[in-house]
């Protein structure tokens, strides 16, 4: 009560009356549903009496002459009924607060109302609001209309209309009602106010976002002559909202053109017809660069350039003729801000057109972008990297290693001394060539060598010389090693050496890293110290990954630094989760040969599988029980008691997120598989909570419930099926036999669902085959005679290879099964 008196106290100095608004305000708000829902019961929990002078008084302070008073007023007002209106109570505030709007002589109450108004619709579910949407919509609209005087009650009603459009969706499908919003929003782009006319805009652009299909009338009657009109403006933030309208515009018809693959809608055609008036001046605004931008600051240059490539993909070849010209006249020009913005150009439209119109002009273009790799202007050259990293990333085909490679890895290597933007770039383009002239994935061309081989130890060398700073500016060091990552991953049998040397230099690393431990001294170091440690073991992983069997030799070294590792880390679940990653790499590779450091591990091990309020920690540890079960098969046995005891605690866990519980399950597979004949001690309890798991059935209204609901069946197939598959050709299969029945029931529950997901689908199948196969004397037969599964087991045209080879594998033993 004190808080709002002094709120509404008009004798007492404004910055204290805000203070006082603010403090009344985050009394009642707060981002943590927890502690939100705290507040809330505090608040329902005072005499009414009490409630209801605070509201008055904070009601009154609406009309504040003080601006700034009337705004905290308003955040006040909202905060008070984001609480009440939920639950029923305070229901005439929409009503006496549009009464407010009908004092036309007081404009800083109008200015707050709306202010409250937009306030509440912000942080209100448009259900609760439904009702008085109408109510809402008229005040809001009156007050942006351009016959209103006062130009602050127009900005507050624009604010108000932008956080109001979700409610308003019933008055959009009125046409009449539709119209006269759309009509006062496109006159408020013309105001003589800027805010109000950046304001209108973004309002454009959430009607686009929420009500796109309602717009084709008004994109060719109105939106495309005043968008093209806010492109050319010379005010940056006007130019920048009408830029974003077309990117808006532009994103879903991508996205129809993704799904449909057909380049005949409305929506398609209008982008086309209106690309002789929008095209020159998004080129245009390209050039419209600044020397010293910052790179994170959004600018009109680097708008234009997202909307070019937004266009290129919408309306695809159409885009290129009209463009050349452009980067013709600019890519010599004397001015950096031409050559910059005609290397964007040709940049931006590398994704949309068929790779067979933009080909030649690409090996056309490749030795001029490489040459300007010397460029003397940074933005240039950083726009050259970028544009060289595009060409490898979607247009490898291009790149002529006998003509190309050879000038390309030298512009791009030499790229890795410059500036901190323009080596991220170089790293990005290396590593996109990594990735697209992959050979290793073909074992007759991993033979032979990539056409990468004999650039693969100067380019390794390059990057790792590029990560000896202090300095991550850019974040170019992480993408040097990321770059170093993937060329490890795709390295062919010639360029195992390199891979071999990487390592070692990787580990040496990380030795002098753990030694500099004590001498972090603040938040920054420390945060450097962990970002180094991801880099590191994520290099490491791919080593290991790449080289199997042939780590042995390192992986003595490898398990001392990762457990001093995860000592040194303390409770920095980033670095743990990194660790506990190599050392599953490491089990994965070394299989049985990962028993000897096995016993060292497992005290760093459960505590974090005992991290419940770390979810993605314990995912990640429960996923090198996975690891460490598969590796070491049998043997793994000794370990599995305790394994299963903690993974069966987890379950019991309130705190523990659900999602992580799934994984549990799918490791519970995982163990069995292992372990075969001696998972029978814990057959019983693993198949009472598989089958008490596979009951829940979602409400077919709550989205979020039903993503759940397919994840956990997965899961749990994934359990079945690991069970099933240990158990299989031992003389202990037939302990399964009392669960045959609730197994197939969860199958055909999962292959009834309409909403299966492929994988969902090649894993209940997949299970039918396993037990087929496990009981093959007819033990289920009158199971596997049900319509159902011969139903399922047709074979159907349009089926994932793996997928079909899955489907014809269940189809042969079940026949067997059932002879």
């Amino acid at each position: 009560m004190m808080l709002s008196s002094e709120l509404n106290n008009e004798s007492s100095p404004p910055h204290i009356r805000n203070a006082a608004g603010l403090a009344l305000k985050n009394a009642l708000t707060a981002r943590e549903a927890a502690r939100q829902a705290d507040y809330s019961s505090r608040w329902l929990g005072l005499d009414i009496g009490v409630r209801s002078k605070v509201k008055d008084e904070t009601l009154k302070a609406l009309g504040s002459p003080h601006p700034k008073v009337g705004q905290v007023a308003a955040q006040s007002v909202a905060a008070i009924a984001s609480v009440e209106l939920p639950v029923g109570q305070w229901l005439d505030v929409i009503e006496l607060l549009i009464g407010f709007m009908n004092n036309q002589s007081n404009t800083p109450l109008r200015v707050a109302t709306l202010q409250a108004i937009g306030y509440i619709c912000e942080s209100i579910k448009p259900e609760i609001l439904t009702t008085r949407s109408n109510e809402i919509l008229t005040a809001v609209i009156h007050g942006a209309r351009k016959e209103e005087p006062s130009s602050e009650v127009q900005q507050a009603a624009i604010t108000a209309l932008l956080n109001s459009v979700e409610f308003v969706r019933d008055n959009f499908e009125r046409e009449g009602e539709r119209n006269y919003i759309m009509q006062v929003v496109c006159e408020a782009t013309q105001n003589s106010s800027v805010s109000v006319q950046v304001g209108a805009f973004e309002v454009l652009v959430k009607i686009m976002t929420h009500y796109y299909d309602k717009m084709g009338f008004y994109m060719e009657r109105a939106l495309f002559g005043l968008t093209v009109m806010g492109m050319k403006h010379q005010d940056e933030s006007i130019a920048l909202q009408a830029i974003e309208f077309w990117s808006t515009h532009l994103n879903p018809l991508i996205r129809l053109r993704t799904m449909a693959r057909s380049r005949k809608t409305r929506a398609n055609f209008f982008a086309r017809t209106a690309l002789p008036e929008i095209l020159p001046v998004i080129l245009q605004l390209l050039t419209r660069q600044e020397e010293d931008a910052d790179e994170d600051e959004w600018n009109v240059s680097m708008a234009a350039g997202t909307c070019l490539g937004l266009l290129a993909q919408a309306v695809t070849d159409n885009i290129v003729q009209p463009v050349i010209p452009f980067i013709e006249a600019n890519i010599r020009a004397a001015d950096w801000h031409q050559r910059e913005a005609a290397v964007m150009a040709f940049g931006s439209i590398m994704d949309g057109p068929d790779p067979k119109v933009l080909v030649p002009l690409v090996n056309q273009a490749l030795p001029i972008l490489i040459d300007m790799m010397g460029d003397n202007n940074i933005h240039v050259k950083d726009t050259v990297a970028w544009t060289l990293g595009r060409i490898c990333d979607l247009l490898i085909n291009t790149i002529q290693p006998d003509v190309h490679l050879h000038p390309l890895v030298s512009a791009l290597v030499g790229g890795l001394t410059d500036n901190p933007r323009i080596i991220a770039n170089c790293c990005w383009a290396l590593m996109n060539l990594a990735d697209q002239l992959d050979f290793s994935e073909n074992e007759e061309m991993a033979g032979q060598g990539s056409p990468l081989s004999p650039y693969y130890e100067g380019i390794i060398q390059a990057l790792l010389r590029a990560t000896e700073t202090a300095s991550n500016e850019g974040n170019y060091r992480t993408a040097a090693y990321e770059a170093i990552t993937s060329y490890v991953i795709h390295a062919t049998d010639d360029t195992i050496p390199v891979v071999q040397s990487t390592a070692v230099a990787i580990l040496h690393r990380m030795e002098q890293l753990l030694g500099m431990q004590n001498q972090i001294l603040g938040v920054d170091d420390r945060n450097n110290w962990n970002d180094l440690q991801s880099n590191f073991c994520s290099v490491i992983i791919s080593v290991i990954r790449k080289l199997g069997q042939g780590i042995q030799p390192l992986a003595d070294r490898i398990m001392t630094l990762v457990l001093q590792l995860i000592q040194a880390a303390g409770k920095t679940s980033t670095i743990l989760e990194d660790a506990f990653l190599v050392v599953g790499s490491l089990a994965s590779a070394l299989e049985q040969g990962f028993s000897p450091y096995i016993q060292a591990f497992l005290p760093f091990l459960y505590p974090a599988l005992k991290a419940h309020e770390d979810a993605q920690l314990c995912t990640v540890a429960i996923g090198v029980i996975g690891d460490i079960s598969r590796a070491l098969g049998e043997q793994s046995a000794s370990y599995a008691n305790a394994f299963m005891n903690v993974l069966l605690e987890n379950l019991q866990s309130d705190i523990l997120n659900r999602n992580v519980k799934i994984t549990i399950l799918s490791c519970f597979g995982d163990i069995a598989l292992a372990i075969g004949p001696a998972f029978e001690p814990y057959l019983g309890t693993t198949m009472n909570v598989l089958r008490q798991a596979s009951l829940l059935t979602p409400n077919p209204l709550d989205v979020e419930l039903l993503e759940y609901v397919s994840l956990l069946r997965e899961g749990i197939l994934e359990a079945y099926t690991g069970i099933v598959a240990g158990l299989k050709g031992t003389e202990k299969a037939s302990i399964l036999l009392p669960y045959v029945p609730s197994v197939f029931e969860l199958v055909q529950k999962c292959l009834a669902d309409s909403d299966r997901s492929e994988s969902t689908f090649k894993l209940a199948i997949g299970l039918l085959g396993d037990l087929a196969d496990t009981f093959p004397n007819g033990e289920i037969k009158q199971y596997l005679l049900a319509e159902w599964i011969a139903s399922e087991l047709r074979t159907r045209t349009r089926m994932p290879v793996e997928t079909k080879k899955t489907l014809r594998w269940a189809r042969e033993v079940v026949k067997r099964a059932t002879a």
